[in-house]
């Protein structure tokens, strides 16, 4: 299982930058499913970069493994 940990990376518009508040979470950008913590935040990396100009877009990195697997 340590080879696989599965991360979600996804965004969207928030209703404040500081705050994980999702609005409009049907048009939400689903960047997709990574197998390791490195391939994932170079995704989050360039989705993220793609939209600095816009300052109510956040993307974010969801350990799966961690909801699938809780300790």
């Amino acid at each position: 299982m340590a080879d696989n940990l599965l991360h979600l990376v996804f965004g969207g518009k928030v209703s404040d930058p500081q705050t994980l508040d999702f609005i409009e979470t049907e048009n939400l950008d689903v960047v997709g499913i990574f197998p390791n913590y490195k391939l994932a935040y170079d995704a989050w990396k360039g989705a993220s970069q793609a939209n600095v100009d816009d300052a109510l877009t956040k993307y974010v990195v969801v350990h799966l493994h961690r909801l699938m697997e809780p300790k």
